[in-house]
């Protein structure tokens, strides 16, 4: 059974995962500045375990009730910046070539639910994070980790995955966002 939430020291361990997953950032952009087949194998492992962390500090953050501020803006800032990056990093990357306006739409999305989020709690209005949005970062991380392992392997199936993820990624940003707001202002009728 999880522990009550509770406010702890802010150096725990769920903060420590979400950290690393800042300081992952530089290390894939290192990596896929000049990419090679071995040298996208390696970001696809630095990408992978990084989004790892993004379930396991939740997880354990609620488990050992060590849910605390900092945690609660580190969490999504990180996410928000592994997904970003990779995104832009495979815009330039011949034989991927992600097209711009999908990463557009995709990064538009994570700012203005997170601009969205920030106006409903100075409302005093929580919105729960939606189903469709855990999908989304679902797809957008099997997205990345198919295209790189694909430039890797050059296998073709493992990058028609990563094209339809990426697709559905986009399709499910948009959807969620909606959600979002919609959330939003249902709530904000209610007051």
């Amino acid at each position: 059974m999880d522990a009550p939430p509770m406010e702890t020291t802010t150096v725990n361990i769920p903060n420590l995962l979400s950290i690393s997953r800042i300081l992952a950032v530089p290390v894939f952009i290192l990596l896929m500045i000049d990419p090679t087949p071995l040298r996208a194998l390696m970001a696809g492992m630095v990408f992978s375990v990084a989004s790892a962390t993004d379930w396991l500090d939740g997880f354990l953050a609620r488990r050992w009730g060590q849910i605390t501020k900092l945690g609660k803006l580190l969490d999504p800032i990180a996410d928000k910046i592994l997904i970003t990056s990779a995104l832009i990093m495979l815009i330039d990357i011949e034989g991927i070539r992600v097209p711009a306006w999908i990463a557009i739409v995709i990064i538009s999305r994570e700012f203005a639910v997170t601009g969205l989020r920030a106006i409903a709690s100075s409302d005093g209005i929580v919105i729960p994070a939606e189903t469709m949005g855990k999908y989304k970062t679902g797809a957008q991380i099997t997205a990345v980790i198919a295209l790189l392992l694909d430039y890797h392997l050059g296998t073709g199936w493992i990058n028609a995955l990563g094209w339809a993820a990426l697709w559905a990624a986009m399709v499910l940003a948009v959807y969620s966002g909606v959600q979002y707001f919609m959330s939003y202002w249902k709530q904000l009728n209610k007051t």
